[in-house]
């Protein structure tokens, strides 16, 4: 696996729109723009591309061709230190056909962070590229105030202000957010933290207080995931088994996809050999997770992780419904549940 250099005070953030950019309306640019300010603030410089104030594609900022295009440009460029995706948004895997995941393995390696729809580079970087990226949160969301503890988190990985003795940990957060207070007449709104986190663990499929795991995180938003599996794209399988010692921990958080898409894509993933020397498994809360005919999110994932005999976290901090925990894809971590805390300590090794 190969980790990219920290990102160096003084050095430039680039900023590419593979999903959708920020250009859609005053709220959207304002965020987006005070993100760039409090950035500058801290002696950063800051590279938007073309397409980060675009609104010509459907479901992204452009063209997938455009999008491509950027995307290669901004990795490929001596002028930027690492990137951050302007945001999520529903076609991203149109741009894939148009990235050259070959000449990014041969490149020189770079940060990038996104989440939700971004969930198509930084899972193929690690499967195609065997290159590590942040599934964290995306340009825009840096545009509160104040910081959230996460957010922190997220940039201080970039930095390598979190690295301490080769090691990057990162815990959960007091409350999550169930309704975002943020909207055209208060953009830069914190987050409303109502909700108490509260994990649920099991050892198999018995419910247990504690529990270890140690392996290589990979996942991302699984929307997008069963939507690469068996595509020309999907090269999972060959990446747990060249990882098989390490074993696979896989975090997975789901947006639009309901209680049954949820479980059928565990079946999927299951069946596609992907979960494959399975270490354990870290699952977010889903942002659409309402029961139905007696499927709750619970059990929609544990049908099939319950019965892989390790591990299952359940509500971690992952995913749509905030704050996030920032993970490094492809790293090689260990994580520790107590109760209702968790830490989780990333090796770039």
């Amino acid at each position: 696996m190969r980790y990219p250099d920290f990102l160096a005070k003084g050095g430039t953030i680039g900023f590419i729109a593979p999903s959708f950019g920020c250009g859609e309306g005053d709220y959207r640019t304002a965020v987006f723009q005070n993100a760039l300010q409090k950035w500058q603030g801290m002696g950063y410089r800051t590279l938007p591309g073309p397409n980060c104030y675009a609104a010509e594609g459907i479901g992204i900022s452009n063209t997938p061709e455009k999008c491509g295009r950027e995307a290669m440009e901004f990795f490929l460029s001596d002028e930027t230190d690492c990137l951050i995706s302007c945001g999520g948004g529903e076609l991203m895997c149109e741009i894939l056909p148009y990235v050259d995941f070959r000449k990014l393995a041969e490149a020189k390696p770079k940060w990038f962070m996104g989440y939700s729809d971004n969930t198509n580079l930084v899972y193929l970087l690690a499967t195609l590229a065997d290159t590590a990226s942040v599934y964290g949160p995306c340009a825009g969301t840096f545009g509160m105030e104040p910081w959230h503890a996460s957010l922190h988190d997220a940039f201080g990985i970039l930095t390598g202000e979190k690295a301490v003795g080769g090691r990057i940990a990162v815990g959960g957060y007091e409350g999550w957010e169930a309704e975002s207070l943020k909207g055209p007449e208060n953009p830069l709104a914190p987050y409303n933290l109502t909700m108490e986190r509260c994990l649920h663990t099991y050892i198999g499929r018995e419910q247990t207080s504690d529990a270890s795991l140690r392996g290589r995180l990979l996942g991302g938003c699984m929307d997008c995931l069963v939507n690469l599996l068996g595509t020309r794209f999907d090269k999972t399988a060959d990446f747990v088994q060249r990882y098989r010692e390490d074993g696979i921990i896989w975090f997975l958080e789901a947006c639009d996809l309901n209680v049954f898409s949820i479980r059928r894509a565990m079946w999927q993933m299951e069946e596609a050999g992907w979960l494959e020397h399975v270490r354990g498994f870290l699952f977010g809360r889903p942002m659409n997770g309402t029961p139905m005919m007696n499927l709750d999110a619970h059990d929609a994932v544990m049908e099939v992780a319950g019965r892989k005999g390790v591990p299952v976290v359940l509500d971690v901090d992952l995913g749509h419904l905030p704050p996030m925990m920032p993970m490094i894809v492809g790293s090689l971590a260990e994580v520790t549940v107590n109760g209702n805390d968790i830490r989780i300590e990333m090796q770039c090794k």
